[in-house]
């Protein structure tokens, strides 16, 4: 029996444009924090007095919080997904993304409390942090386990494509805000704005807790399996004691995508404003960066749906070599210093990403059993993302000053894509299995 035929595809699909939504506009508020760091931050939540570069180096310090919380979110709502129920912990996640976000957007400045504004920035973005360790594994899995087994890439890959969609609209919003403001009303309040805008998060949040039903495999394990779903046993130690590899596949499998896809997004921003005499300005660069995300929805899901055909191993792997191979081609294009082939080299890293990330969810998602789905992906995810794009800028920029040479770079970035290959590469295939504890 497959535990999902009695879904409609009417409603299979409106749960995927959901899961679109949602996942936009929580990755929004996470990318947006990202570039009020480096425009807004370091002059109003630090003191004045701090020379501009340590008060740059303190806001991006509070950018990395919210990396260092992701994984504490994925324990929290892995707990709460797996135990109590997926659209429950989404809506939680959902919730806490905008309250944050919204809270942030009335945070005074240091002029106006002093050490406090700085402290209450870093506890709003370790919520956002939570929020986003936990959305990820509700998105997809809401998706994921309502779908038809045959269908299952495609739909997942609705999820995915709130990454590069959230980081256009992030940069967006402030490139809008900052054409209808001068200088100095947008550091006054115009900069608040796309982070009030985050209010939407709540009422989508409760929407999807009030009114969209539980997974129909997740409804079948509570019918038939109360007693484990609900034990006492924490769900994150039942997947770490039952998926050891399948987590440390996980990680290792998402280890490049999140490598290079924050290299492309945010550290080639500023190596070419000041490395190597690229001397490329910023707005060029957001522009080739916006491009080239744009680009990468529609490959999710065009990769999404080819896994359904070919399996989720072929793709990724296929994926993980093409990310390589476009890793030697990137700073060669970036050195043309022409918008057009800047975004051609983004897009051909971006777009090969999207291969790997595009059959991620369905991936993950089969990769373990119902009563730990939720922790279990959750924590391959974002231990992944702590290991690729929490230490990606960091590397990339000591590669740089030790060797003097964008090559180390593409060479970092292709070395993580062969750890995904072997990561995928020692995995069972997964397309089609059952998501049914029973197996039926």
């Amino acid at each position: 029996m497959n535990s999902t035929t009695d879904v409609p595809a009417s409603s299979i699909l409106r749960l995927a444009l959901m899961a679109l939504a949602g996942a936009t506009i929580e990755w929004y508020d996470f990318f947006l924090y990202g570039v009020a760091s480096a425009l807004v931050f370091p002059t109003l939540f630090f003191p004045k007095t701090l020379p501009h570069a340590v008060a740059l180096v303190a806001s991006f310090s509070t950018f990395s919080v919210g990396f260092l919380a992701r994984p504490v979110g994925a324990l929290l709502f892995g707990h709460v997904g797996d135990r109590i129920g997926r659209k429950s912990a989404l809506a939680i996640a959902l919730v806490l993304m905008g309250v944050a976000t919204t809270l942030i957007a009335c945070l005074p400045s240091y002029a106006a409390v002093g050490a406090l504004a700085p402290v209450l920035l870093v506890v709003l973005r370790f919520a956002q942090g939570l929020a986003i360790g936990g959305q990820w594994g509700g998105a997809m899995l809401l998706v994921v386990e309502s779908a038809p087994r045959t269908r299952r890439g495609f739909y997942g890959s609705f999820a995915q494509a709130g990454v590069p969609v959230g980081v256009v609209f992030a940069n967006l919003a402030f490139l809008a805000v900052g054409a209808l403001t001068s200088p100095a009303e947008f550091l006054a309040w115009g900069w608040r704005l796309p982070f009030a805008l985050s209010i939407l998060l709540v009422g989508l949040g409760l929407y999807i807790h009030f009114r969209v039903e539980e997974t129909p495999v997740y409804r079948e394990l509570v019918r038939k399996s109360a007693a484990r779903a609900r034990s006492g046993t924490s769900p994150i130690l039942q997947a770490l004691r039952e998926h050891p590899r399948d987590i440390a596949h996980a990680v290792g499998a998402f280890v490049s995508v999140n490598t290079c896809f924050y290299i492309a997004i945010t550290w080639v921003i500023a190596y070419c404003n000041d490395a190597d005499g690229l001397n490329i300005d910023r707005a060029t660069m957001l522009g080739a960066v916006l491009v080239a995300s744009a680009m990468m929805a529609p490959t999710l899901l065009v990769a999404g749906a080819l896994s359904d055909h070919f399996g989720r191993r072929r793709v990724y792997m296929a994926g993980s070599v093409l990310t390589a191979v476009a890793a030697f081609t990137l700073f060669p294009l970036l050195a043309t210093r022409s918008f057009v082939w800047i975004a051609v080299g983004l897009g051909a890293v971006l777009g090969s990403n999207s291969v790997m990330y595009g059959p991620q969810a369905a991936l993950f998602g089969e990769m373990f059993r119902t009563h730990v789905r939720y922790s279990g992906a959750s924590l391959g995810y974002q231990v992944g993302a702590i290991l690729g794009g929490g230490f990606a800028p960091l590397v990339a920029t000591s590669l740089i000053a030790h060797y003097h040479s964008s090559l180390a770079v593409s060479g970092y970035m292709a070395a993580t894509c062969v750890v995904s290959v072997i990561a995928i590469a020692t995995l069972r295939e997964t397309s089609g299995v059952s998501l049914s504890d029973d197996g039926s």
